[in-house]
């Protein structure tokens, strides 16, 4: 919705939803103005619809007076029936129990991860990942393991595109690209060294059903323990195994 045109005619329904549209991972608080040009809605509409959804409590505003989600979204969102999460948590429990590090479930969300899940602690490396938050695929391990079991069409497709660049480290050469894809199907799962963030390295496996990427599992660590990715692969793939087996139950 952000950066949308000022069409006329618009339904009452449409512009409520431009404004919710209008906030994301990158954008969780956001001033009137600003939520008015994201939603592309002139000021005065945006904010009397403000004021009606402040007052349903969809929207809510901090101290500073920038609007954000409010508790009755939250609300509802609890009430949307996310089996692959549910599943999922314990083992994504199990696994930052055993190795420390900071654990995260993504699926795929037409040519980003979408990052469902996260269980990290106050030790953990920072890394950029949120829930509900996007990020391009090539450069991350979950995306990478979704990525390798696509269909080729889909993989091609992608790979023609013009790739983002977060570090000096990421790969976006189309064939250097297309045989680390190739590597991660013949090994199971993917590596990562500092490819979208400086100072972060990750390992990811797929979550496989009837041979479907419905989701990848990964974990993060400082790129000063680069040499422990190795041993962290196996409970790694072993908690992408049992969630897999989950799902298909």
């Amino acid at each position: 919705m952000a950066g949308g045109a000022r069409e006329a005619g618009r339904s009452v329904t449409s512009k409520v939803l431009a404004i919710l549209g209008a906030f994301d991972a990158a954008h969780p608080q956001l001033t009137l103005t600003e939520l008015a040009r994201r939603g592309g809605l002139p000021l005065s509409t945006a904010h009397r619809l403000v004021g009606e959804l402040e007052e349903w409590q969809a929207l809510s505003r901090g101290p500073d007076g920038r609007l954000r989600v409010g508790p009755r979204l939250w609300e509802l969102g609890q009430l949307a029936p996310n089996r692959l999460q549910e599943l999922a948590h314990p083992w994504l429990q199990e696994l930052f129990g055993s190795t420390g590090e900071n654990v995260h479930l993504a699926v795929r969300d037409g040519l980003e991860v979408l990052y469902v899940d996260k269980v990290h602690g106050r030790r953990a490396v920072p890394i950029v990942s949120k829930v509900g938050a996007r990020l391009p695929m090539h450069p991350t391990g979950v995306g990478k393991a979704l990525l390798a079991y696509e269909p080729d069409w889909f993989v091609k497709s992608y790979l023609a595109r013009r790739l983002e660049r977060p570090t000096p480290h990421t790969i976006t050469e189309p064939g250097r690209l297309a045989r680390e894809l190739a590597a991660v199907r013949a090994q199971g799962y993917a590596l990562t060294y500092e490819e979208m963030t400086l100072g972060s390295c990750s390992a990811a496996a797929p979550i496989l059903v009837d041979g479907r990427p419905v989701a990848a599992l990964g974990l993060v660590v400082s790129s000063r323990r680069t040499s422990e990715l190795p041993r962290l692969v196996e409970p790694l793939l072993t908690a992408a195994t049992r969630i897999a087996r989950a799902l298909a139950t």
